[in-house]
């Protein structure tokens, strides 16, 4: 009971640990740094070597910790590996990964089998201890971060041969580190214990990933179960994760037990059986999609407590002692990753551009190289954490120089499809592009506020006849090419409407987020399965379908705002005003001296809209939503502007 009572205090303490170190990878993230290395360095400072909140003792109680955390990574990486997906390029892709497997491992257990002499941990240690460490060093520097490389191909919004082939690879290798760590650590194993490796050595091997196959399977089967169960996400979480946790309890109770009776130890690796049923569901069940969403929901929160964890188990004086040696790996590695991906795209016949490029795609290391490490500790109590100690290091280095090179690559290329920085030459002006009469209206209404309107039309007989008063221009257009929105102005318009087709507003709004970084576009669907792909060009979308009806609900709800939507209050408006006044740059809400008459809801800031309070302080950019009389909202909006 006493152990009991240890554990939950160990786990108390070590959940706040990992509440801070949540924090600390916000702080490192906005230095543009890995939440990974904000998570190690907070469980590197409150570990035994530093603050030891969380101490030697506590790090050894909380290996369930560890262990179910690694069965999610398992879990994570086999989950990314879809068939569909890699069709139509696998030639290459295979290719890069050959290339990149043998020569990374190659390389790696090579220099660190000659500089063992200059490895603290691995004094005294015989030829074939030195082996063993080598081999294991090299398997899991062989691994990649799909995490990282989806990241960064979502951010540029890249897409292309190279990032296709790049993600193909990296999501592949993640699957082959793992059977290769499989096979490695058995290998090791026999060379730690001083069996022969003989044929009855390749035979129990054979009969490791036999099993592990096997019970990959069963557990497949066993998750889908689940998945197909009448249950919350919470309960089937953590269902599935216990299933994980309960891999490697079995393969700790087959080792020890084959051990006893057969005089052999049948070492199942849990990763590989977590990883292949992962993919078997991934890939052969209708629960995809739900264990995908369950895999995202609890990604972050399993990162923060394995990445703590990890970092409370470093340990400090090996860390300093080993860094040159990281350097060393680090330096190996690269050269490996570009002699590998160079020769695989060689012969796949892959272009010479992409050829020179790609080893940057490659360099990112994260979660399943981490949990290898760690997994090294756990099956090899012999090396201690000293190994994991300096194979993180190396781990660290790569995911920070990684994600700059792979962002470098794709813009090489020129595959990424960015936002544009867009140009604002100091007037409030919007183009629209459509032929009908709400086009006609809108661009009437915006004039009526002070807007610079044009309106764009495809159709020649497209004119403002019926319009009374007609404070906008019609311009007639033969097409929607980059070079005819130039003639437009587009890259100078604050805001960019469109009332087209979907196909052509999908066109219009693509181009302008691409080449123009126009601040606001705005669709009116047709189609509501083209939701979607306006979205992630971040368009304002108005589906005339459900327009009606959220008026109304708003009209029901809340009356005094909804005529303010309308434009219809009384004397009433609701805008935006972006802050271009320099003055403003730094300066506090509760310092402006308002109209009394005048609120302000909200800040859009570099994509995020705050809710403000006195405390926020304006920035130049800043898109201040403002309710107020129309009156003290142009007094508001002469001092705001520049």
């Amino acid at each position: 009971m006493d152990h009991y009572q240890h554990i939950a205090a160990f786990l108390v303490g070590f959940a706040v640990v990992a509440l801070a170190a949540r924090q600390v990878g916000d702080v490192f993230a906005r230095f543009k740094l890995p939440k990974i290395t904000g998570y190690l360095f907070t469980g590197l400072l409150t570990g035994p070597f530093i603050l030891n909140i969380i101490s030697e003792e506590a790090v050894e109680s909380l290996r369930f910790v560890d262990e179910v955390s690694l069965a999610f990574i398992a879990f994570a990486a086999g989950s990314e590996l879809y068939l569909p997906e890699l069709r139509g390029r696998l030639k290459s892709i295979g290719w890069i990964t050959i290339g990149l497997v043998i020569l990374t491992l190659t390389l790696t257990s090579t220099v660190v089998f000659f500089l063992a002499d200059f490895i603290p941990f691995m004094h005294g240690m015989s030829g074939s201890a030195h082996v063993a460490v080598a081999i294991l060093a090299g398997s899991i520097l062989v691994a990649r971060s799909p995490a990282s490389a989806i990241a960064i191909i979502n951010e540029l919004r890249a897409k292309g041969p190279f990032t296709q082939i790049a993600l193909g690879v990296t999501v592949i290798m993640d699957v082959v580190v793992i059977i290769i760590f499989a096979v490695s650590s058995s290998v090791a194993d026999a060379l730690l214990t001083n069996i022969n490796l003989s044929i009855s050595f390749v035979i129990l091997l054979m009969v490791n990933l036999s099993v592990a196959v096997v019970l990959g399977g069963i557990l497949s089967k066993l998750l889908s179960i689940v998945l197909a169960a009448k249950l919350e996400r919470i309960p089937k979480t953590t269902i599935i994760l216990l299933c994980g946790f309960g891999v490697f309890v079995l393969s700790t109770f087959i080792r020890e037990y084959s051990h006893d009776i057969f005089g052999s130890e049948i070492l199942i690796e849990p990763l590989l059986v977590c990883l292949i049923a992962s993919f078997m569901v991934n890939n052969f069940s209708k629960s995809r999609g739900e264990f995908r969403e369950i895999l995202e929901h609890t990604g972050p929160l399993i990162y923060i407590a394995f990445f703590t964890l990890t970092g409370d188990s470093l340990e400090l004086d090996i860390l300093i002692a080993t860094w040159p040696i990281a350097l060393a790996l680090f330096g190996t590695r690269l050269v490996a990753v570009m002699l590998g991906s160079f020769s695989g795209g060689v012969i796949a016949g892959d272009p010479m551009k992409h050829n020179r490029l790609r080893w940057m795609a490659f360099v990112t290391q994260a979660g399943v190289a981490l949990g290898l490490a760690k997994e090294v500790a756990v099956e090899f109590p012999e090396l201690g954490t000293a190994f994991a100690t300096m194979i993180i290091s190396v781990v660290v280095l790569n995911e920070m120089v990684g994600p700059l090179c792979f962002k470098f690559a794709i813009n090489q290329v020129g595959e990424a499809r960015t936002r544009a920085t867009p140009a604002f030459e100091g007037v409030r002006d919007a183009i629209l592009f459509g032929h009908d009469g709400q086009t006609l209206a809108l661009a009437q209404q915006l004039c009526a506020h002070g807007w610079k309107v044009k309106v764009a039309s495809t159709n020649p007989n497209f004119n403002s006849a019926g319009i009374d008063q007609c404070d906008f221009t019609i311009h007639h257009i033969s097409d929607l090419a980059l070079e005819t929105l130039r003639r437009l102005k587009a890259p100078q318009a604050e805001v960019i409407v469109a009332m087209l087709p979907d196909e052509d507003s999908y066109q219009i709004c693509e181009l302008a987020y691409q080449n123009f970084g126009t601040d606001t576009l705005v669709v009116r669907l047709n189609n509501p399965q083209n939701f979607t792909r306006f979205h992630e060009l971040g368009a304002l979308i108005v589906d005339p379908r459900t327009a009606i009806v959220g008026l109304l609900d708003h009209f029901v709800r809340s009356p005094s705002v909804a005529p303010m939507l309308l434009g219809a209050a009384n004397n009433q408006d609701i805008i935006d005003i972006e802050v271009r006044d320099p003055e403003l740059h730094g300066v506090q809400v509760r310092e402006l001296r308002l109209p009394l008459d005048t609120l302000i809801l909200s800040i859009l800031r570099d994509g995020h809209t705050l809710i403000t309070h006195g405390h926020t302080r304006l920035r130049l950019g800043d898109r201040v939503t403002i309710v107020g009389s129309l009156r003290s909202l142009d007094e508001v909006t002469l001092r705001f502007e520049d």
